[in-house]
């Protein structure tokens, strides 16, 4: 069943056409990826399907009745609402059924009444609606939603307009999805999403048995989510029925055979012009005329143009000077935030790394999630943080480039061209110019100023800084933030082929398979290390033994286990007692859970204050760090004794 039909869309900014003639349906039940280069048209196109914006010619028409729900890139909360609050307000559908049900009760009360029969199947119908949108769960299900997201209790009622940018994101993600639309629309979902957040949302959508077009430059989400990709180019848009690894296969297929077609006219074109051109004078007059009317019929009406192709980034890399077998090398390492004898606060501990090498030739992923101190330690490696304790050992002739996260070392003030010459002021203006034209900087792009950039810009930039002088050593931090998926498989193609050694961190799981050989993992304030990229790491993960999981997985098996003891025939049996016994033990578990997830919380919180260098809020948060590890150390201590 269509849900969704798009006709003769055409889209301009001023005089700069967008995209036009697209066509396309929606079925119910479809799950979209919408792909295509950083300025295609996507968002816009997501906007005109969610009736944010008008197309200049065509229409969208949607089923009657049809509920839309779309999540913006930026998101933007006024007033003082708590995040529980906006997750009640997304499902305020449910609290208008609360109510019209709560008004007939009286009135089906009353068999004796009038339209007694006309109420009674109203309030059957209201509360069947009711019963399917989950309404007998509400508080269930915003809990599971907040909690996948990576929220926790202590964020339950704290005013929106306090959280930081990625927190709104996630926020609003949460009441997106709790809309529980007709038509979902999201636009770049994954942003400020860990792994585990990330898997929580792809099984989410995938048993979500709603309709859903999403934008993403995460191919790893597009494959296991989706399984229809549309894609914007050139202004025209290009549908492909299957996910996004297959569709690049589709896409080599179309482009081939329409070069081919393309490649059979020009050469007819040609014979055909040669035939006119000989006879036009001659005896075959007649027919070079007849062939040359057909043949500006043919160029007028069927012409194919060359089929075109998106201009690529062209990156190279080369370690200038090579290094010694030995890269780097962490022991007794321990890293975190520095205490403040004024304030008299303690340093507080943020991870501990012994026994870690990177060999010449590596390429290492640094793994973990939010706030668990991946960027602290690169940062601590670079040396703009000092170590709690232990220093970083570098090996011989080991020189470093960086990639900061958030571009922190662009000047913003200086044009494209300016900040290219201030890493590599020998490189010249013409070679510079040259140079930016790889990454796709032409004409007076060169003259833009950095402030003036999209963050896709500004990562181009900041890439080409590391292309004028590269270390040996690449140590590169979310280096695929802003990159389209193109830039993206540029950049593996150059990583991989890199002499040097990298360590980086990324949330881009297509991205670390494609680039690492090695993984080191940050879990509980600690550093482990597998051999291999994404999938390898998780298959090892999951045949791990139980006996090397973490304290905290070792403690949820043992209360399923726990749990499990006793089935229905037999709980009879079991005590009051020792029934009351394993709800504590469940209770506990909980609550161990969540003082886990507000330590993880308030480790990235303390990291950005301590990125800021504020100290009274670095005291503040120390000292909420300091009494959550005493109480989830006691919570510890009862499990253990309720387990025994």
């Amino acid at each position: 069943m269509t849900l969704v039909s798009v006709g003769g869309l055409a889209k301009y900014y001023g005089a700069e056409l967008i995209f036009q003639a697209i066509n396309f349906q929606i079925a119910r039940g479809d799950k979209i990826a919408l792909v295509g280069v950083n300025g295609a048209g996507k968002s816009t196109l997501l906007k005109i399907l969610a009736g944010l914006e008008t197309p200049d010619t065509g229409q969208v028409a949607s089923a009657r009745g049809t509920r839309v729900a779309y999540l913006a890139q930026e998101v933007r909360f006024t007033g003082e609402q708590t995040l529980w609050q906006e997750m009640e307000a997304a499902l305020s559908n449910l609290a208008l059924l609360q109510r019209e049900i709560e008004a007939l009760e009286p009135l089906i009360a009353d068999t004796n009444g009038p339209d007694w029969a006309a109420h009674m199947e109203r309030y059957g119908e209201l509360t069947a609606r009711f019963e399917h949108g989950g309404g007998y769960e509400v508080e269930q299900r915003i809990k599971r939603t907040l909690q996948g997201l990576g929220f926790h209790e202590a964020h339950y009622h704290q005013r929106l307009n306090q959280f930081s940018g990625g927190q709104k994101t996630r926020a609003a993600l949460a009441a997106t999805l709790l809309a529980d639309p007709d038509l979902l629309l999201l636009d770049e979902p994954t942003n400020h999403l860990d792994m585990q957040a990330l898997e929580w949302l792809e099984l989410f959508l995938r048993n979500w048995d709603g309709t859903l077009v999403v934008i993403s430059h995460d191919r790893y989400f597009l494959d296991r989510v989706t399984k229809r990709t549309l894609e914007l180019a050139f202004g025209t848009l290009e549908d492909y029925p299957a996910p996004y690894q297959k569709y690049l296969e589709l896409k080599a297929e179309r482009l081939e055979r329409r070069m081919k077609e393309f490649q059979a006219q020009q050469e007819f074109i040609a014979k055909t012009e040669e035939f006119i051109r000989r006879y036009k004078a001659g005896q075959r007059a007649r027919e070079a005329k007849g062939r040359e009317k057909r043949l500006e019929r043919l160029k007028r009406d069927h012409g194919l143009d060359r089929p075109r192709e998106q201009a690529k980034l062209k990156l190279f890399l080369d370690a200038k000077l090579r290094s010694g077998d030995l890269v780097l090398a962490l022991d007794g390492l321990v890293i975190g935030y520095p205490g403040d004898r004024r304030h008299e606060s303690e340093p507080r501990v943020l991870l501990r790394a012994d026994g870690l090498e990177l060999t010449r030739g590596e390429r290492v992923a640094l793994l973990g999630p939010n706030g668990c101190g991946k960027t602290t330690l690169l940062r601590t490696l670079i040396d703009q943080l000092k170590p709690l304790q232990g220093q970083p050992r570098l090996g011989h002739q080991v020189q470093i480039g960086y990639y900061a996260q958030g571009h922190d070392l662009l000047n913003w003030e200086a044009t494209v061209l300016e900040e290219l010459l201030r890493v590599g002021p020998n490189l010249g203006e013409a070679a510079a110019r040259t140079m930016l034209g790889r990454f796709l900087f032409s004409g007076d792009d060169v003259f833009k100023r950095i402030a003036d950039l999209s963050g896709g810009e500004r990562s181009r930039v900041a890439l080409a800084q590391l292309m004028v002088l590269p270390g040996n050593l690449l140590i590169l931090d979310e280096p695929t933030n802003h990159l389209d998926i193109g830039a993206r498989e540029a950049l593996e193609g150059v990583l991989r082929d890199y002499p040097g050694s990298i360590l980086f961190v990324s949330h881009d799981r297509y991205f670390i398979d494609a680039v690492a050989d090695r993984i080191w993992l940050i879990e509980e304030g600690r550093m482990r290390s597998y051999l291999g990229g994404y999938s390898a790491f998780m298959a090892a993960r999951e045949a791990q033994p139980a006996s090397q999981s973490s304290a905290h997985e070792q403690q949820r098996s043992k209360q399923a286990e726990a749990s499990s003891v006793g089935s229905p025939n037999t709980s009879s049996q079991i005590s009051a007692e020792e029934r009351q016994r394993k709800k504590r033990i469940a209770a506990l578990e909980s609550e161990v859970a969540l003082l886990e997830q507000e330590l993880g919380q308030l480790k990235a919180e303390l990291e950005a204050a301590s990125a800021a260098q504020d100290i009274k809020q670095i005291t503040a948060l120390g000292t909420q760090y300091a009494e959550l590890e005493d109480l989830l150390a006691a919570k510890y201590e009862q499990w253990e004794q309720l387990a025994a």
